[in-house]
């Protein structure tokens, strides 16, 4: 058994993958050498030029190769309606699920004081910037439902309506296609705690 090398560092270096432990890690790096070398030559040079040329929008926080970002950048998206998210995994999910044509705000994480996450970590400053130089309508809360996502959007909520801007959290509970048998009962429970009229 090799005790170091090259091949080595490549397995050790996939294993900074989220979800990517030593077997797959092994897996992936034997795959790339004995199958696709050009792959992993041009996966290389595209990780490469990534790391170099993507860093955040200016104004929303995305990762973007330019200055401002092609959502922020784009006149025909509504600049009154402001979808506030957790990472910019999130703006791609969203934007590629919905029809929402407003803009975003990335916070890069979520209030965690246990892990010394606070408001300067999460760019609070640059949003509060943000709503009050205006024309924000309505901002959409779109942190995720675990407690410290709840956290987040409660004291988001809070610095909307020192702006005198009303917030909406978007709703969560039962999935599209979920048997009740099959949900969780927290999920289930907040499912009926947000019930609306049909």
């Amino acid at each position: 058994m090799q005790t170091g090398g090259l091949l080595k560092e490549l397995i050790q270096s996939l294993c900074c993958l989220p979800g990517i432990g030593p077997k797959s890690a092994q897996r992936m790096a034997f795959h790339l050498l004995q199958r696709n070398r050009d792959g992993g030559r041009h996966l290389s040079k595209v990780l490469s030029q990534a790391m170099e040329n993507i860093a955040y929008c200016r104004d929303c926080r995305t990762l973007t190769e330019t200055e401002v970002c092609e959502v922020c950048a784009n006149p025909s998206r509504d600049d009154d309606v402001l979808c506030i998210v957790e990472s910019a995994a999130d703006v791609w999910v969203i934007d590629q699920a919905t029809g929402f044509r407003g803009k975003y705000f990335v916070l890069h994480g979520r209030l965690s004081p246990l892990d010394g996450i606070g408001p300067e970590q999460l760019g609070i400053d640059l949003l509060e910037q943000r709503l009050g130089k205006g024309p924000i309508k309505e901002i959409i809360l779109a942190t995720n439902s675990t407690i410290e996502g709840q956290a987040t959007a409660h004291f988001l909520a809070e610095i909307a309506n020192k702006h005198h801007i009303p917030a909406t959290r978007i709703a969560h509970g039962v999935p599209m296609g979920g048997e009740l048998e099959f949900i969780d009962s927290g999920t289930l429970a907040h499912a009926f705690a947000g019930r609306r009229e049909f």
